[in-house]
């Protein structure tokens, strides 16, 4: 078993509409380790949403080819049953995929496509709203369109992991929710991925949750990609971020300023927990502002030098 579940090699993809021939991918190589989890970002129109639907064949290569978990997607015949099955996908706002009258109808509806019989579909659906926070005692029965926002899309995700995907391709998956929601959202992927080992790829504009949630991130800027590596490496580039119109974490962002203004801040520091243990051993915080300082780290703009030594 190869330890990339997908390989992309010279991949190019282009739209015809009339006589109008547009690039949206070009030349694309990148490799994504199994169990890991990958973001993929960009602005919008960079060809992220494009490149993902090579992954479960949405869309085929104009030139080059996809492997996916060992199966050849560029080719011809291939088996996108097969493939499909190894692959589940949500796109943004996934509640819109919501269709059954009760949480579990909805839920069971892809294994009973496949002709489970009665007694698998209802362990794999039990399963899978358990992996996703939702009871099956309390909430099987429920309508999901009677459900908050939050818990509708874990009933998209529950429908998705009942298919037991090696794979889960998001995209955006948590636009639209509010901070409670999206850090709920991403504590069960997070758990899935731990636990079941699934790859994650994981498309974003929010790049908190990119740096909290991806091993290895790629960067496409009209359908090329100009960045690859870990998130350390990829946000300690702010400049070329912003070149690409992109930017880094407020917190990265954060830590860039305390060095150019001489604080020793450790390149290995990079998660909140451990930026605050160090400015704690290294500000001189009384007690009045032992939170203030972790706020400052929490919010969405970086403070000025002024503000850390008030």
């Amino acid at each position: 078993m190869t330890d990339n579940i997908i390989i992309v090699e010279h991949l190019s993809h282009s739209y015809q509409t009339g006589s109008i021939r547009k690039e949206a991918l070009v030349d694309i190589n990148l490799t994504i380790k199994r169990g890991s989890c990958a973001a993929i970002i960009g602005v919008t129109g960079s060809g992220k949403t494009t490149l993902i639907q090579h992954f479960n064949g949405l869309l085929r290569p104009s030139s080059g080819q996809v492997i996916v978990d060992g199966i050849a997607v560029h080719k011809r015949g291939v088996n996108m049953q097969q493939l499909r099955q190894r692959v589940g996908m949500l796109f943004q706002f996934p509640e819109a995929q919501l269709f059954a009258p009760t949480v579990y109808a909805d839920v069971a509806f892809g294994p009973q496509r496949l002709h489970l019989d009665r007694h698998e579909v209802r362990v794999r659906v039990r399963a899978a709203l358990e992996q996703v926070g939702l009871p099956p005692n309390e909430f099987a029965s429920r309508s999901p369109f009677a459900l908050s926002g939050g818990q509708q899309r874990r009933v998209a995700l529950a429908g998705v992991l009942c298919m037991q995907p090696s794979i889960l391709v998001l995209d955006e998956p948590t636009v639209g929710l509010d901070a409670g929601g999206r850090a709920e959202f991403y504590s069960y992927l997070r758990t899935i991925q731990r636990e079941q080992g699934v790859t994650i790829t994981l498309v974003s504009h929010d790049m908190t949750e990119v740096a909290e949630m991806a091993d290895t991130i790629f960067v496409l800027s009209e359908g090329r990609l100009v960045m690859h590596g870990s998130p350390q490496a990829i946000f300690a580039q702010a400049d070329q971020l912003r070149a690409y119109g992109l930017a880094a974490p407020p917190l990265s962002e954060l830590l860039m300023h305390l060095r150019q203004r001489g604080y020793p801040v450790p390149a290995d520091i990079f998660t909140l927990d451990e930026a605050f243990t160090w400015l704690t051993q290294q500000l001189p915080l009384s007690n009045g502002h032992f939170h203030t300082h972790k706020q400052y780290l929490q919010r969405d703009y970086p403070p000025s030098f002024e503000e850390l030594h008030s």
